[in-house]
């Protein structure tokens, strides 16, 4: 049965972003497995309160920055998907791992 690595970035430095997914696509596919996307989402406006206080009340006006998203997909090499699994990012990234087992046609259970 074949294993698909679904990555998911986030950040709110696009060019960060971007940079770490193609030296990451990079990376896959000079090790010689399937690399699907990235893809994009439409970035989020992401709006976050600020209090003058550690009260509730007085506030200043929200503070409001995007969001962007990008997503990967790693077909088979489970031992890449490990290893890309292993590597440091930088602190603006956010990475989420979904691992998802395909069965082939007609398999039951």
């Amino acid at each position: 049965m074949a294993f698909v690595t679904k990555l998911t970035f986030q950040s709110g430095d696009k060019a960060v972003l971007d940079r770490v997914v193609d030296d990451l696509k990079q990376f896959v596919e000079r090790k010689g497995a399937e690399c699907r996307g990235p893809h994009s989402d439409q970035p989020k406006q992401v709006s976050v309160p600020q209090y003058r206080t550690l009260q509730p009340g007085d506030q200043f006006s929200s503070w409001s920055y995007p969001v962007y998203t990008r997503r990967l997909e790693i077909h088979g090499a489970d031992q890449i998907a490990r290893e890309v699994g292993l590597k440091e990012f930088p602190d603006s990234v956010h990475l989420e791992i979904e691992v998802e087992q395909k069965k082939p046609l007609g398999h039951r259970r």
